[in-house]
């Protein structure tokens, strides 16, 4: 939702499944995904160092959260229009059209379209790539302003003259998109996972506030709307995916998986409902109880556990929390780690930090959602700064974003996180996300 935004990433998909066996559900698929800092992506920077790539992570965290947070977002159906792009910090290459065209697009768990940029073109930031040219595909087709897809959201619109369906998309951070709605074959793991008839947005006048690369397209959204990938795949994939997320220094591959391969099994796993709220359809919302800080528990004040007060996503970095709660998990946690000493000098974002020592002890820490404790290690809530000789904390108030909660990516690494759209719940079980 949140902060989203790169030269070229080796993104191969893995999987060799054909379209009928996915159909039939025998089998599921997975798609590769490089987090833009790891080691092997080519947007790594060697010359910064350590600090400079945790600061830019928690910056790219709160860029977004900030302008969202000087929008316009009283009224309901003002954020219903408000999709996040997580500003790249995991890409997904796939093909489309007939013959395939490879995409490089960012995923986005935040938003429900997905677009890409069509040529003839208005106005369109620099891609490599030649545009998706609509008539070189012998499956591509517009939809009319009559059709289903095109009366199923606010984004949707139909002109004055002609009945094309048109979109327009505007994200938190002011990048945009405009176009016409289409269907389009979409293809996976070098063409052998086939989707016909997927629809998507042609865009043909498109935005990225924070370009950064000529290699990035589009957006690939996974979210909770009802023509994500996720949605519109529906029962080929049994209306699930997972993923298992790796430190952003890691030297492995990121799955994301689709289908049966998505099940989580073994020792630890733990689930929580899946709440949709219907004001914010793109969104994955969880219910946090509280927080455990060592022996001391921390409630959340509320005693409804139907409705979300915390989303879920795959393209924030930094974690969350409405703001008094905020202050009161600091106070205990300083407590808990008996810090009388904090920095002052601290890296912006950043909000608590304290001297890096050799001899501290981390509390234990479990977020409690309903019905479901994930215990988090000191790497899910904390950065270390050797260079600097301070630890920050990776939690932030949630003013940024006018009173939304979000459990980040950070506090997901080495959880293996399977969300369950059909059973209505979502897993976590801990797990050595190098081996998965």
């Amino acid at each position: 939702m949140h902060p989203l935004v790169f030269l070229s990433l080796a993104l191969y998909l893995l999987s060799t499944v054909s379209s009928r066996e996915v159909s039939e559900g025998q089998r599921g698929f997975s798609i590769d995904l490089i987090h833009r800092d790891s080691p092997l992506s080519p947007f790594y920077k060697p010359s910064l160092t350590p600090s400079d790539r945790i600061i830019n992570t928690a910056l790219r965290s709160i860029y977004q959260l900030n302008r969202a947070s000087h929008s316009d977002l009283n009224e309901k159906k003002t954020l219903e229009r408000v999709r996040i792009p997580n500003h790249g910090e995991y890409l997904m290459r796939f093909y489309i059209g007939t013959p395939p065209v490879e995409r490089l697009a960012i995923a986005d768990t935040a938003s429900d379209l997905i677009w890409v940029q069509c040529s003839p073109c208005e106005t369109c930031f620099p891609q490599d790539t030649p545009l998706f040219e609509p008539h070189k595909s012998s499956t591509f087709a517009n939809l009319s302003c009559d059709s289903q897809p095109c009366t199923s959201s606010n984004i949707y619109y139909c002109p004055l003259v002609g009945n094309l369906c048109l979109y327009t998309n505007t994200y938190g951070d002011g990048s945009s998109t405009k176009g016409v709605l289409c269907t389009e074959s979409i293809h996976f793991g070098s063409q052998t996972v086939t989707f016909p008839k997927t629809i998507f947005g042609c865009g043909s006048n498109n935005d990225f506030m924070h370009q950064i690369s000529n290699k990035v397209t589009g957006i690939v959204g996974l979210g909770a709307g009802p023509l994500s990938l996720v949605s519109q795949l529906g029962d080929q994939i049994g209306h699930k995916f997972s993923y298992c997320l790796l430190p952003f220094t890691s030297t492995s591959t990121i799955k994301l998986k689709f289908g049966n391969d998505t099940t989580i099994t073994g020792n630890g796993v733990v689930s929580t409902p899946l709440i949709i709220d219907p004001h914010y359809p793109s969104y994955y919302f969880l219910h946090l109880v509280g927080i455990t800080i060592g022996q001391k528990m921390l409630q959340v004040r509320t005693t409804d556990h139907t409705n979300g007060n915390i989303i879920i996503d795959l393209g924030t970095v930094l974690t969350y929390l409405e703001v008094n709660f905020y202050h009161n998990f600091v106070t205990l946690l300083r407590e808990a780690l008996g810090i009388s000493e904090t920095k002052d000098d601290i890296p912006y974002p950043f909000d608590f930090c304290f001297p890096n020592q050799a001899n501290i002890t981390f509390p234990k820490i479990v977020f409690q959602f309903t019905g479901a404790k994930v215990f988090l290690s000191p790497k899910n809530l904390f950065f270390r700064f050797d260079d600097l000789n301070m630890i920050c904390l990776a939690v932030l108030p949630d003013f940024y974003a006018k009173g939304f909660s979000v459990f980040g990516n950070l506090a997901q690494v080495d959880f293996q996180v399977e969300y369950d759209r059909k059973g209505k719940k979502v897993s976590f079980a801990p797990a050595d996300c190098s081996k998965n």
